[in-house]
């Protein structure tokens, strides 16, 4: 991997507690991202921090290390003094993984509550206490209000990929749970985000202690190591070029985005049935499954996973060498997320999209997004491949269209594109003050 995204400052320069600096080295890491070395200095100097960078920069190791530094400097107690909110499943338990060998040198607990499975396991777990712990906001809500735990020990309030949390409607939740902590003076509070529209910044300057702005910014609005190609294509030539393309290049794991759940599985039952070994990632997909996919495919074991934009964010996955968008988004800013999960931490990667009948509309508000026109394909007769019949999935949604899945909490489903687009337009919902929201 290349270290052309580091900088010069180490972790061993910056001071830390000796057991939180073990767990730096054991976890591999000795030079700073650049989100890390400008915002280290200001977090573990207690100041609070507005952070945006790019999408797999290193920004989660950033408030890991100052949540870290923080509770090791202050005393025990019985209940958790950190809460790092995500606002994915799948973000949730990265951000977990993360923690724990950075943690492992120390006493601290480390726990993770989110929706769609281990209800039990969860709520054992903070009977048993714990010092951080991440959550979505759906299942975090629904343990407080069993009193299973309490928010007045928090010292540490990290809100990651605030952006997403207004897309997904979550806002109201976010606020819910910042009213409960102490006040902004009396903790340290790190707000996260690959990008920082307006509204996400009027809840900092809300809910954070005069934050100071760490912006770093990129060549461009994407990757600059994603080299990016567009088709022009039909309807009927999307599978049979979906087909040619995996069939052609040396790709050792692909990423295939759809907008719905039922193109999903119309995709993975095409590739099932030309021999091309796939898995399914969407909201209706169980949790315990969508753990187990996502394993096999860091692993190397599963060479393609098909996703809705569920996968789009939060996800750091080693050494996913192409991403397909099998259907254009119909944001810009989900685009930017979808090529984002390839050339992550100075690695190269490929982005190939299809502009179609039904989405192409959508190409050139994404290119004004990124700042740059995206590199054109002609399609070679020879990548159109015939292609076999579909193997059909049992659990695949039949062909009148996808319903929401039955595994999903309250406040942890995923949407549709079009229902996140629209959402997108409308803007979100002004908050009730001081009204708790209805428990997920």
């Amino acid at each position: 991997m290349s270290q052309s995204h580091l900088t010069n400052t180490t972790f061993a320069s910056l001071q830390l507690p000796e057991i939180l600096q073990q767990g730096i080295e054991k976890a591999g890491f000795s030079y700073c991202t650049p989100i890390q070395a400008e915002a280290l200095p200001i977090t573990l100097a207690g100041n609070d921090i507005l952070g945006q960078a790019q999408t797999g920069t290193g920004k989660t190791a950033a408030f890991l290390v100052s949540a870290i530094n923080r509770l090791l400097a202050t005393p025990r107690a019985d209940q958790p003094r950190c809460l790092i909110l995500a606002p994915t499943r799948e973000l949730a338990v990265q951000i977990h993984n993360d923690a724990l060998p950075l943690c492992q040198f120390t006493d601290l607990k480390v726990g993770a509550v989110f929706g769609g499975t281990g209800y039990d396991t969860q709520k054992d777990m903070l009977e048993a206490g714990v010092d951080l712990l991440v959550a979505t906001p759906g299942r975090v809500i629904d343990f407080y209000k069993q009193r299973l735990f309490n928010l007045k020990q928090i010292e540490v309030m990290v809100l990651d990929e605030a952006d997403r949390m207004f897309d997904l409607g979550f806002i109201k939740d976010i606020r819910y749970l910042l009213r409960q902590m102490p006040p902004p003076q009396k903790r340290l509070n790190m707000l996260f985000s690959a990008t920082m529209p307006c509204r996400v910044t009027e809840l900092a300057y809300e809910h954070m202690n005069n934050p100071k702005m760490v912006k770093i910014a990129a060549e461009f609005m994407t990757a600059d190591k994603v080299e990016q190609y567009v088709y022009y294509t039909s309807n009927e030539e999307k599978i049979p070029l979906l087909l040619g393309i995996l069939k052609s290049g040396d790709m050792t794991r692909t990423l295939v985005f759809a907008n719905t759940r039922h193109a999903t599985n119309r995709i993975a039952e095409y590739l099932l049935g030309n021999g091309f070994e796939t898995a399914i990632l969407s909201g209706e997909v169980p949790q315990k499954t969508r753990m187990a996919l996502l394993k096999r495919f860091q692993a190397g074991e599963l060479p393609i996973l098909v996703a809705t934009d569920v996968a789009a964010r939060g996800l750091h996955i080693e050494s996913i060498s192409h991403v397909i968008n099998f259907d254009l988004p119909q944001d810009a800013e989900d685009y930017v997320h979808r090529i984002g999960r390839t050339a992550r931490a100075g690695a190269t990667g490929e982005a190939y999209s299809f502009a179609c009948e039904q989405y192409a509309f959508s190409l050139p508000e994404i290119e004004a997004y990124v700042g740059n026109k995206i590199a054109v394909r002609s399609i070679d007769p020879a990548l159109l491949v015939t292609p076999q019949p579909r193997k059909r999935l049992k659990s695949a949604a039949s062909d009148k269209g996808a319903s929401p899945g039955r595994h999903a909490r309250k406040g942890d489903r995923e949407q549709t594109s079009s229902q996140h687009h629209k959402k997108r337009r409308r803007g979100p919902k002004p908050a009730a003050g001081g009204t708790p929201p209805t428990s997920p």
